[in-house]
């Protein structure tokens, strides 16, 4: 995967897209099962500037924060897929359970979520790593209906 960024090289992409003059925009999530609102969520995302890298959890970190049964694709699996998004040009992995690490070493422009967070619904540690880098925090509108724990349910039933 040529748009893979490895963890080491997250301080020298950002710094490089500064000196460009680009905004870069940073997201994150487990994007197991990819789906119409993730779709949809990420062109908005990378609307909001000239370059999006999305930060995909860890498989660990992705059975630790949605159980033991998740995730259903690995975290290869998932970079890969989003790589292969049309409006998605960087990916990385992240194992914590928390972007906060991410954040200080890419200090992006912008930072987006989906709208089932508010600014301060955004985990406090997470919400302090991006005032410190100066980033600004875009909540994008979901799309309704649209989720993996809903796929999952109707696949189950």
């Amino acid at each position: 995967m040529e748009n893979f960024i490895t963890d080491n090289q997250l301080t020298a992409l950002g710094e490089k897209n500064r000196r460009e003059g680009k905004r870069l925009v940073l997201t994150n999530g487990c994007f197991d099962l990819l789906h119409l609102g993730h779709v949809r969520y990420l062109e908005q995302a990378r609307q909001l500037g000239d370059v999006l890298l999305i930060a995909v959890n860890s498989d660990r970190s992705v059975r630790e924060l949605k159980g033991p049964t998740r995730p259903l694709n690995n975290e290869y699996d998932r970079a890969e897929v989003l790589a292969a998004l049309r409006c998605v040009d960087h990916v990385t992995i992240f194992d914590s359970l928390r972007v906060s690490d991410v954040i200080q070493k890419l200090r992006p422009a912008i930072y987006a979520k989906g709208g089932d967070y508010t600014p301060e619904t955004l985990d406090p540690e997470e919400r302090a790593a991006l005032k410190e880098c100066g980033t600004v925090i875009q909540i994008l509108p979901l799309v309704q209906d649209r989720s993996t724990t809903r796929l999952i349910e109707r696949l189950r039933s």
